[in-house]
């Protein structure tokens, strides 16, 4: 017994010398003000955190119509037992949402329940108040209100005839549709584009020069008759009269005087040259609704805008801007034979409205530069060749035309012009009365 026994203490000896676990104390951290850690650890410093339940539901991985959240059946349906402040996983979007575009534009139908049925709901409110109302009434009264409500009915129908009439045009689904206008001049295809210009960009351009200085003055004008504007009338009216006159419509590079003034030492500032018809179109571009073209010829660094000799530039149009204007390719309604029409009615008005009769003109230092040996009388005209001073220094020559001079109180004159206002009936055809300008 005494070696079993001693032999065993051995073994057990040796197993607890070679085998002892060591034991070493962790760190703790001792928080004074409560309970738990008081930092979290270096791991779990990046993660974020949100409480949760396993008994909440999952909602749909995307909902771009929002609609199962309107619903107040469903509005707690995917909500968390936490309530509504857990918004750590929330997606939010930092970058530009400039370029995020709308592809489904179409209206979301909501479901029957959440459907307005407010308008309903006052229809039949006022159905039985007018049902009631009837109840209660009786005899004269009754036929009193039904002769009331039958004249407030007439009433409201002819004032929507009336509407009717007055903006029915504008829905009219049969209104022709306008023709496309030809081209003043053919554009190749060879042409370079040296820069394009926008109407609303020349609608935002604004510029007020200073006063002109008068360079050249020449021509001969009558005197305005003002006694005839009382004269005429719509019970007194007066035909129009036909003058044999010479009218001249000379383009800028043609003129001799601007020929002249560019060779000026006095003009040499002057670099920009036009007439005043070709001015007063670019000006009135954005309003026009015809074609037309100019010439632009640089010769050294002077510029002069030039109109073409076959060109529709010199007449009047007619309803350009109009709602409905001139539709047709030939005939006497056609843009070109009332364009044609209103300038020849121009012409001879202007010379109408003047003082007959002899020293009733008025003759300028300078003759007519345009009047040659052509044969008839030359038209009541005067030339004056205005420059403006422009930004950087540029001067601007424009050769203006005055039809006649207006006599004043002060015992002054005055240039003017004498236009005629035409307009055509599209509804008359021709041959009938009242038709063209």
């Amino acid at each position: 017994h005494m070696i079993v026994t001693r032999a065993l203490h051995v073994h057990v000896a040796i197993i607890t010398m070679a085998e002892k676990a060591k034991f070493v104390f962790p760190q703790i951290h001792d928080n004074p003000f409560g309970w738990g850690p008081c930092e979290v650890p270096e791991q779990f410093k990046d993660t974020p955190y949100q409480p949760f339940s396993k008994d909440d539901r999952l909602g749909k991985v995307a909902d771009w119509s929002g609609n199962l959240y309107q619903d107040r059946r469903s509005a707690n349906k995917y909500g968390s037992v936490y309530g509504q402040g857990g918004q750590t996983f929330v997606y939010h979007h930092e970058e530009d949402e400039s370029s995020f575009q709308l592809v489904d534009t179409a209206r979301i139908q909501k479901p029957q329940h959440q459907r307005s049925r407010g308008k309903y709901n006052q229809q039949k409110i006022r159905r039985d108040r007018e049902r009631r109302e009837e109840r209660r009434l009786g005899g004269k009264q009754q036929q009193a209100k039904g002769r009331h409500t039958q004249r407030d009915r007439e009433r409201r129908q002819h004032q929507q005839q009336r509407k009717m009439q007055q903006y029915g045009r504008r829905y009219d689904r049969n209104q022709p549709q306008l023709k496309p206008r030809a081209p003043s001049v053919p554009v190749s295809a060879e042409w370079e584009v040296i820069n394009e210009i926008e109407f609303s960009q020349l609608a935002k351009l604004n510029y007020s020069p200073e006063e002109p200085e008068e360079l050249h003055l020449c021509g001969s004008l009558g005197y305005y008759d003002v006694s005839r504007e009382k004269k005429i009338s719509l019970k007194t009216p007066q035909s129009l009269q036909v003058y044999d006159r010479v009218f001249h419509k000379v383009t800028t590079t043609d003129d001799p005087v601007i020929r002249r003034l560019v060779k000026r030492p006095s003009c040499s500032d002057c670099k920009v040259f036009a007439t005043d018809a070709i001015l007063a179109t670019l000006m009135t571009c954005g309003r026009s609704k015809y074609s037309w073209d100019i010439v632009v010829q640089r010769v050294g660094d002077h510029l002069f805008f030039d109109k073409r000799d076959d060109s529709q530039f010199d007449f009047l149009t007619v309803s350009e801007t109009a709602k409905e204007p001139p539709q047709e390719e030939s005939g006497i309604n056609s843009p070109p034979s009332l364009a044609m029409e209103a300038t020849y009615i121009n012409q001879n008005f202007s010379q109408q409205t003047l003082v007959e009769g002899k020293g009733q003109v008025y003759r300028l230092k300078e003759p007519n530069p345009f009047a040659g040996e052509e044969s008839g009388q030359v038209a009541s005209v005067a030339y004056r060749y205005m420059k403006w001073r422009l930004k950087n220094d540029v001067g601007l020559v424009v050769r203006c035309e005055y039809d006649a001079l207006l006599p004043t109180t002060q015992g002054r004159s005055t240039y003017i012009n004498i236009k005629a206002l035409n307009e055509w009936d599209p509804k008359v055809r021709a041959g009938e009365r009242g038709s063209g300008g």
